[in-house]
């Protein structure tokens, strides 16, 4: 780790952070608060991969259906309109969108072989977003004076890597440059994420393997076809199990290249100051 004490950390001239665990633990939210502050580089890892590298992606699927309308294909034939992804920090509906969900057509699904080619391309984007973090260090500081830095990374990067292998090539690229901060919630704070998820299921990115598997046990079990797949209901059943699949991924990325602190207690930071104290209790004086 970067910081080996509460010292190091407190008399460390630059902060760099990453926040990693699932989505709904508030990594997006403490990130939003460092960078009010006017003291840090908001890095988020979602929106650089819904730019950079799936931005064209996105807006190529926004066309494909205005195509299906005659009055706007003729005007996007004519170059006399254009179209374009509205993305932000806070709202990532448009990369959201493009991932999709598997299943019947008639609902709005994918067939399970194009979800499978999207997701290998939200998987690709993923590791080139968390490799351009040292770039975005560098940047942070070059442009804007930025010395503090915090990587608001997606709930799904525990998929992209290897977390048992202390050798893994990505994950030591990001330990190397950050200290690398496990969110843990907690297990009704895990049964509040399900039922949100029932009211409003939204795509995810998973491991191919995972996927596969998953994909096999809920035809099976439900006795349909895959264009018979509610897609709703699709995603409602995989996301309790992805929650459980990653949660030992999350502990070991932890255990082997980071640290851990719990959703209750980041809540209580509401400034740079308090959050330095949760960093600097973690991290001990060891």
């Amino acid at each position: 780790m970067i910081y080996k004490s509460a010292k190091g950390w407190r008399d460390a001239p630059a902060k760099r952070l990453l926040f990693f665990g699932m989505s709904g633990l508030g990594k997006t939210h403490i990130s939003n608060m460092l960078r009010a502050s006017g003291e840090w580089f908001h890095y988020s890892a979602d929106y650089r991969i819904g730019t950079r590298y799936m931005g064209e992606y996105i807006t190529d699927n926004f066309k494909r259906r205005a195509m299906q309308d005659p009055f706007l294909a003729e005007l996007l034939r004519s170059d006399s309109i254009y179209i374009a992804s509205n993305l932000t920090f806070e709202d990532l509906s448009p990369l959201s969108t493009y991932l999709g969900k598997p299943g019947n057509p008639d609902l709005g699904g994918l067939p399970f072989a194009e979800y499978q080619k999207r997701q290998a391309e939200h998987h690709r984007a993923e590791v080139s977003a968390l490799y351009d973090t040292n770039h975005f260090i560098t940047r942070a500081k070059d442009l804007y004076g930025y010395d503090n830095f915090v990587c608001d990374s997606g709930g799904s990067t525990c998929e992209v890597v290897d977390p048992f292998d202390p050798d893994d090539p990505l994950l030591n690229a990001l330990a190397k440059n950050h200290l690398m901060v496990r969110i843990e919630g907690s297990p009704e704070h895990e049964a509040e994420l399900v039922r949100r998820f029932r009211r409003a299921p939204k795509p995810m990115c998973y491991r191919p393997e995972f996927l596969s598997n998953i994909w096999e046990e809920y035809l099976s079990k439900n006795n349909v076809k895959e264009e018979d797949v509610d897609p709703n209901d699709f995603m409602t059943f995989t996301y309790a199990r992805a929650i459980a699949a990653r949660d030992p991924r999350y502990q070991a990325m932890a255990e082997n290249f980071g640290v851990t602190v719990s959703h209750l207690d980041l809540a209580k930071c509401t400034t740079p100051a308090l959050l330095d104290e949760l960093i600097a209790a973690t991290l001990g004086n060891e």
